[in-house]
């Protein structure tokens, strides 16, 4: 059975580049638009991980990242963050909310499934 891959970005692009990515390596996908339609797509999905962005409107990644770590069934599953962002505050930030990987876009398809390899195999 192949591993499931939950993508929050608000970027179509992104999301649509990200899916074809992981979808050629095996995994299966589910997109959302932002946080909060995250949090609703988790609802009776099954993910092994998260890849989220950080700047989206309605719920930005640190928050959606809290919200799904307040989850019991979810609390454990790793999330890594795809931003622009580099700042070291905010990369602080992330991990404290629980992010395991923080990836700086652009990115390479090729780092997205190296990352995810080494994560969820």
């Amino acid at each position: 059975m192949s591993k499931s891959v939950l993508i929050v970005d608000d970027a179509n692009t992104i999301r649509q580049l990200l899916s074809m990515t992981l979808r050629n390596a095996g995994y299966n996908v589910v997109e959302a638009c932002d946080g909060q339609d995250g949090l609703t797509k988790l609802n009776g999905n099954s993910v092994n991980m998260i890849v989220t962005d950080l700047n989206m409107p309605v719920m930005n990644g640190i928050e959606f990242i809290k919200a799904v770590k307040s989850l019991p069934h979810f609390k454990f599953v790793p999330i890594v963050m795809l931003t622009t962002e580099s700042e070291e505050s905010k990369k602080r930030e992330g991990q404290a909310a629980g992010a395991k990987a923080w990836i700086i876009k652009p990115f390479k398809p090729e780092t997205i499934i190296a990352v995810v390899k080494k994560i969820i195999g």
